[in-house]
């Protein structure tokens, strides 16, 4: 543990047993704490994503952003875990280069205990490959990063920036705009935010948004173009009728 603390990140437990950090430039943490920072990977963003994709030769997957790996590793288990064929090609863009550098002596779960191979690779190389999997870093700004993509490229994305209220450019109207562009359009996007704001971002780029509930963690929210049978819609016009004061954050 110590080895990883600095002075921008320490380590904290999480409820499920696993570590997560505590940003110390953002003041927040990576994962919610409550939820538990294993549990939260799989149940926001991996389990809802690959209920509607995994049958398909290929997946390309956003990670936003890499952060502490979490959502990476947790595909890669998952995706073990339940026998899946896929082929996974995961890319993330992350800001904090020393953070990535500093992975290798991060404590991980268990689950993530045969992957650690994985993880030292990217920490020293930002890429990783192998006949089924491949995974890159982009160090820089994250928006550069998903604007040199093609078109209708990926089937997920995971929208785990930190906050609107700490990291802003990451929720804007402008910056969904732009994620509209490379996923396709039977794309899934998950985020653990369900402020209408995003919301309403989302909504405004032509999303169809769902509920992601249930017991043990606190509701997050699936987005698609197309429309999602198993989920629970979410009237995102009615909430803006009900709450004009609120918009969409802009650039």
């Amino acid at each position: 543990m110590k080895q990883f603390d600095n002075e921008l990140h320490s380590m904290v437990l999480s409820e499920d047993g696993s570590y997560t950090a505590y940003s110390k430039e953002y003041g927040e943490h990576y994962h919610s704490t409550k939820d538990g920072a294993l549990y939260e990977s799989l149940i926001k963003h991996v389990e809802p994503a690959f209920k509607i994709k995994q049958n398909q030769d290929e997946i390309n997957i956003l990670d936003i952003c890499f952060g502490l790996g979490f959502n990476t590793l947790a595909t890669i288990y998952y995706h073990k875990k339940n026998s899946l064929t896929s082929k996974l090609n995961i890319y993330s863009p992350e800001l904090d280069s020393s953070l990535v550098k500093s992975l290798k002596s991060f404590t991980y779960p268990k689950e993530f205990e045969e992957f650690r191979h994985i993880i030292s690779i990217l920490a020293e190389n930002g890429i990783y490959s192998d006949e089924n999997l491949h995974v890159e870093i982009f160090l820089g700004d994250a928006r550069e990063y998903v604007r040199g993509f093609a078109p209708q490229k990926f089937d997920i994305v995971y929208q785990d920036a930190f906050s609107p209220a700490s990291n802003p450019t990451l929720w804007t109207r402008e910056y969904f705009g732009e994620i509209k562009n490379v996923i396709k359009e039977d794309g899934i996007l998950t985020t653990y935010s369900i402020a209408l704001q995003v919301r309403a971002a989302l909504y405004e780029n032509g999303f169809n948004l769902y509920l992601n509930s249930g017991e043990g963690f606190r509701d997050a929210t699936v987005a698609s173009q197309t429309e999602l049978e198993g989920f629970i819609d979410v009237d995102v016009k009615h909430k803006i009728s009900c709450n004009p004061h609120i918009k969409s954050l802009r650039d």
